[in-house]
């Protein structure tokens, strides 16, 4: 019996190596934007975007696992087009210097209707609203070195502040603003990625699908607690623009238990 469970969750959950990933954007706060611009294949899938000091920043998700890059490779790899503009509506977590620092995820807090975040499987603010207009960040960071040239993913104290929101509000991946590239943003935030200077960073494989993982025993079963429509295919769709594409035997099997 467990050897059939475990065969059934590997058969519910593929890579999509060979299937082209949506166009998605990545940074659009700091000076550099990112953007998904080609397929999975042996080579690393380039995130990349605009120039700073005449490098490429970008952000790659590396299916053979090979972190051996040259840091004088001045290969040419084709420019993704800019992130798509915010969505219109969506809601706003603005965060600074002084939020980040005491780790203070209030401003979640308010967005989302609840006091503390003690009970996150239910929300004051309306789910379907949520869902609908989503949510995105606007990150006013000060760079104690204005010459800094590090993206905002590379800040200890950043990223321990999305450590922070992610505990608390653990299925807000799904409430995300996809097409501008928040999604693509917060799991730079949370996944462990190297840089390179022809490619920018690079996702460990590994933990990028332990983290995709993770967040669909999440997300679906938030969405089933809160009861929204077609929970299987909205879990499916945030999989999938992370470069994951998942069965529904896996889906099967969560709900036998």
């Amino acid at each position: 019996m467990a050897a059939n469970a475990a065969t059934l969750a590997q058969q519910g959950f593929r890579s999509l190596r060979h299937l082209s990933p949506p166009k998605l954007g990545l940074f659009a706060a700091a000076s550099s934007s990112l953007s998904f611009s080609s397929a999975h294949s042996s080579s690393p899938t380039s995130l990349s975007g605009g120039l700073r000091q005449g490098v490429a920043t970008s952000v790659s998700f590396n299916p053979t696992g090979n972190f051996e890059f040259s840091i004088d490779d001045d290969q040419d790899t084709s420019k993704a087009p800019p992130p798509l503009p915010p969505t219109e509506g969506r809601f706003e977590i603005v965060i600074d210097n002084d939020i980040i620092k005491r780790l203070d995820i209030s401003p979640v807090h308010e967005l989302m209707g609840v006091e503390d975040a003690t009970d996150n499987s239910s929300i004051g603010t309306e789910t379907k609203d949520v869902l609908e207009r989503t949510v995105g960040f606007t990150i006013n960071y000060e760079r104690e070195d204005p010459l800094d040239p590090r993206e905002l993913s590379e800040f200890g104290d950043i990223r321990l502040w999305f450590v922070r929101l992610d505990s608390a509000y653990p299925w807000l991946p799904v409430a995300l603003d996809w097409r501008a590239g928040e999604l693509a943003r917060y799991a730079a935030m949370l996944v462990p990625h190297q840089m390179s200077m022809r490619l920018g960073i690079v996702f460990n494989p590994e933990a990028l699908e332990l983290f995709v993982m993770k967040k669909v025993f999440t997300v679906y079963n938030w969405l089933k607690h809160n009861n929204v429509p077609k929970p299987r295919l909205k879990t499916s769709d945030m999989a999938r623009m992370l470069g994951f594409g998942i069965g529904d035997e896996l889906f099967d099997l969560i709900d036998s238990k």
